[in-house]
């Protein structure tokens, strides 16, 4: 299930940022003055894009390894092609939006224009006389210039008895009602074809208003801002698009591939060297102990030269005050020579490649040592000392640590500092040795 969220959240973050440089390029594409020019700033453009999305992961793999240069370059470059691309989501988003609102403007004005225009028509043909259809005033003025009263008026210009004044006035009306049949044969015309347009534009955003969204969510804000404007939403809209895109492009690849844990490494196996004392050690520990009476000095004031004298201690005080260490078994501490020549012996196995300075100090410098636990900072102190010693170059903080967790040691963070668990350092232990009261023991009778 991990990897299916991870695998979704890739693919929405590489939406997202192919989105973002495709914005970039064409604002970059936008500056250059010939097409060559707009190509070098569109790639360069695009670049940056794509660049923004892979700092977070050098920047927190900087802090991680404490490199704090490369942290604050990694923080200036992401805010330099951060910003040049939030000004190219910005203009690209402001573009469309009030392009787009500027186109559905025009359609709506064309629509309110086309009804007013419908009404006009119509008010227009409402005072058209009556008439009969235009085809059949037609017919008839047509008939009517085939009398002979047509040729003896001469086509009534002439008209002196009273049969062919009644015959022009009759003529003349045919005229005058062909008149309005063909104003209004125009004027449904005309109406017919506003309908068809009205009829096309039904159902499209010339309907409605020119920038919906905007419009909702003024109405909403005027709640609690009364004078607020259809403008200033628009701006905000632009602002929250270009926000979307350069947040979620920016860090969505980052906060996406969290699910794989990048920067978790699997811990490599120890050295079978050391993994031999390990062994031996636990056997050391399972082993029967052999306790004898010992005699330890008291610390009573002297008063006379015999007072130094030896008293024996019951064998379970013993079994309290001395270590565990000090129980192993003989045939134990005759082994451990052995163990230690085994342990700087050459190994079986021909190694590909030279041993590191961290591995040598880990042979000669740290002991595996159960219930101990060593500070990183003290163990890359003993490190530089080690290295002072044999005349070489420390490496960098960083570098060890990477360098020491391939060597499979245990390692947590203990009340705020990181800590190196079941292991002790060779000079802290001499150095205890040396502390430690000494102990006398005597063989019991």
């Amino acid at each position: 299930m991990r990897h299916v969220l991870g695998v979704l959240g890739v693919l929405a973050a590489g939406v997202l940022l192919a989105v973002s440089a495709a914005m970039n390029w064409r604002f970059g594409f936008s500056l250059g003055r010939s097409e060559l020019d707009g190509q070098i700033y569109g790639a360069a453009s695009a670049a940056a894009d794509c660049l923004k999305a892979l700092v977070p992961f050098f920047f927190f793999a900087a802090i991680r390894n404490r490199v704090w240069s490369q942290a604050a370059a990694s923080a200036l470059v992401w805010v330099v092609v951060t910003t040049y691309s939030m000004t190219s989501a910005l203009g690209h988003a402001a573009l469309n939006r009030f392009d787009s609102t500027g186109h559905r403007a025009q359609e709506a004005q064309t629509y309110q224009d086309l009804r007013a225009d419908l009404k006009r028509a119509e008010e227009q043909a409402g005072w058209i006389p009556q008439h009969r259809p235009y085809e059949s005033v037609q017919s008839e003025i047509e008939g009517a210039k085939t009398q002979k009263a047509w040729s003896t008026t001469k086509s009534c210009t002439d008209a002196t008895r009273k049969s062919s004044r009644e015959f022009c006035q009759n003529y003349f009306a045919l005229t005058a009602e062909l008149a309005a049949a063909s104003s209004a044969k125009e004027a449904e015309g005309r109406i017919a074809a506003i309908n068809a347009k009205l009829k096309v534009a039904e159902g499209t955003p010339a309907m409605s208003e020119a920038d919906p969204q905007a419009k909702v969510l003024t109405e909403l804000a005027s709640a609690f801002f009364p004078n607020i404007k259809i403008e200033n939403v628009q701006m905000a809209l632009t602002l929250f698009v270009a926000l979307l895109l350069e947040i979620g492009s920016g860090f969505g690849m980052y906060v996406a591939f969290s699910q794989w844990r990048l920067y978790d490494r699997q811990s490599p196996a120890a050295p079978k060297w050391a993994l031999a004392e390990a062994d031996t050690a636990a056997a050391a520990v399972a082993a029967p102990a052999t306790l004898t009476p010992v005699a330890v000095q008291t610390n009573k004031p002297r008063s006379g030269a015999n007072d130094n004298r030896s008293i024996e201690i019951p064998l379970e005080t013993q079994v309290a005050q001395v270590p565990a260490i000090e129980a192993r078994p003989a045939e134990v501490h005759q082994a451990e020579p052995k163990v230690a020549e085994a342990r700087f012996a050459a190994p079986a196995v021909r190694r590909l490649a030279p041993e590191t300075n961290t591995e040598r100090f880990y042979k000669e410098n740290v002991e595996i040592r159960d219930g101990s636990s060593v500070t990183a900072t003290e163990l890359y102190e003993d490190y530089c000392s080690w290295c002072d010693s044999k005349n070489k170059e420390p490496a960098a903080l960083p570098s060890f640590a990477r360098e020491f967790a391939e060597l499979g040691v245990k390692k947590e963070k203990v009340a705020g500092r990181v800590r190196y668990i079941g292991i002790a350092l060779k000079s802290d232990m001499a150095l205890e040795e040396a502390t430690k009261s000494p102990t006398f023991g005597t063989v019991a009778a």
